[in-house]
């Protein structure tokens, strides 16, 4: 039986999944999604292992080829796509999984040798011996070293700017290991017994309450979440656990007038509008129409609606939105350092400023400053403007925070403190801005700051 026609075990999944990252620039996420769709049959257990190949070897890309490059003399990048796949994931698994010698390398050598021969698999077999010969000399501080090294040396020095140097560490040694997919019940009174009905759906699954997030559940091992009891009747949501608290930070309340100014696909604005009520509005912006539409769907979904929605590029305008609002979210675009857990890929790759390197960060910054600094016009005097970026990096987080302090005399910091959810006031260590680290919190990294219009 050939490797098309039976069903994949976990390391094709995985083999699959880098193979249409590097042919096709797609993201990891959503190709492993899609390929663990097509591999139904695989149990729990297989797929966490294939989720843990991709997300893995991903971070490590650079220095795994590294290492296997001296055994590959025309070249590790002039490899056949799937063949460099293998031999990638084989590697990953000697020096960072441990996995014996005998399994790694035959895994490896019988799905290369299904798929090109047995002239490739032969190859395959006598470069990944030679490799397997160094796993064992290798220490947890090689480890380390292997994730630093892997990291694009620009934004390293970015990380250890913004972070210090150890902080900056852990934060890429966090990156190695899938994050669990994030739930957000609509009722935080509520969370305790969608666990109960979670846990006894899918019993080989783990379903743990939010760290952070008073309305998140954290699940690993329980396939695609919509198909879990719950999702269809509109009980809750798939949203990261720090994105979760994003929008809990700007401190909505019944019957308020508040505006989510780069909304996209409309999770925070769900959060704004169930704090709002039916009492309250909620208006939602996004330079993409199309995912203003998709908004307006998902809304529905859970039973919420927007009052209105704007396509608006603030870079250069705010058309016909309103002036007078009671609290503005502005989730401006940014690089995406802190989502690197989700999205090993973009280190490598690049991507929303990455791939420019420091030069990308810098322009970033200054379209989060024009973004930032137009929004706040748009909040009453009295009112509450958050901003945030889904980013670590110093430049994007309180470089613009105080610019744009200095920008606008009418903005002044607002703490976090009482009625604030505790994670923030932790967080925040009192102050008006706080920075959320996927080590510390176990939530993707984000730069959160409050300032009130006065």
């Amino acid at each position: 039986m050939t490797a098309a026609a039976r069903a994949p075990n976990a390391r094709e999944v995985a083999a699959r999944v880098l193979v249409r990252i590097d042919k096709d620039a797609a993201f990891a996420a959503a190709a492993l999604e899609a390929e663990l769709d097509r591999a139904a049959q695989l149990a729990a257990r297989d797929r966490a292992l294939a989720t843990e190949l991709v997300y893995g070897s991903l971070r490590v890309m650079p220095w795994l080829e590294g290492t296997l490059a001296p055994f590959v003399p025309r070249g590790v990048a002039r490899l056949d796509a799937h063949v460099r796949a293998c031999l990638v994931l084989a590697a990953y698994q000697l020096f960072f999984m441990r996995v014996p010698a005998f399994a790694a390398v035959s895994e490896a050598v019988d799905a290369v040798r299904s798929v090109r021969g047995p002239r490739v698999g032969a190859f395959a077999n006598a470069v990944l011996r030679k490799v397997a010969a160094r796993a064992g000399e290798m220490g947890a501080a090689d480890r380390d070293a292997a994730v630093v090294e892997s990291t694009p040396e620009w934004l390293r020095e970015a990380l250890v700017r913004s972070l210090g140097a150890d902080e900056a560490l852990a934060f890429l040694k966090s990156a190695t290991q899938p994050p669990p997919i994030a739930l957000r019940v609509e009722h935080p009174n509520e969370r305790d017994a969608w666990l109960e009905r979670l846990r006894a759906a899918a019993p080989d699954a783990t379903f743990d309450a939010g760290i952070v997030s008073p309305l998140a559940v954290l699940v690993r091992g329980a396939g695609k979440p919509q198909t879990l009891p719950g999702f269809r009747e509109g009980a809750w949501s798939v949203q990261e656990e720090g994105s979760q608290v994003a929008a809990l930070a700007l401190g909505a309340r019944a019957g308020e007038r508040v505006m989510d100014a780069c909304a996209g696909r409309g999770n925070k604005t769900a959060v704004l509008a169930r704090a709002v009520g039916e009492t309250g509005a909620v208006d939602a912006c996004d330079t993409a129409p199309t995912k203003l539409q998709r908004l307006r769907i998902e809304l529905g979904r859970v039973g919420l609606r927007a009052r209105e929605t704007f396509a608006v590029d603030w870079t250069v305008g705010s058309g016909d939105v309103p002036l007078d609002y009671d609290r503005v979210l502005v989730d401006a675009p940014c690089s995406g350092t802190g989502t690197l857990r989700r999205r090993p890929e973009i280190a490598g790759r690049g991507s929303s400023g990455l791939a420019a390197g420091q030069a990308g960060v810098d322009a970033l910054a200054r379209c989060q400053l024009a973004i930032a600094s137009r929004a706040a016009g748009h909040v009453r005097r009295g009112g509450v403007l958050l901003y945030v970026v889904c980013s670590v990096l110093q430049d994007e987080g309180e470089g613009v925070f105080g610019a744009l302090l200095r920008a606008r005399p009418d903005l002044q910091p607002l703490p976090f403190g009482a009625g604030d959810p505790p994670s923030l006031v932790a967080a925040s260590q009192g102050t008006a801005t706080c920075l959320l680290l996927p080590h510390r919190h176990g939530t993707d990294g984000y730069f959160i700051g409050r300032l009130a219009r006065h």
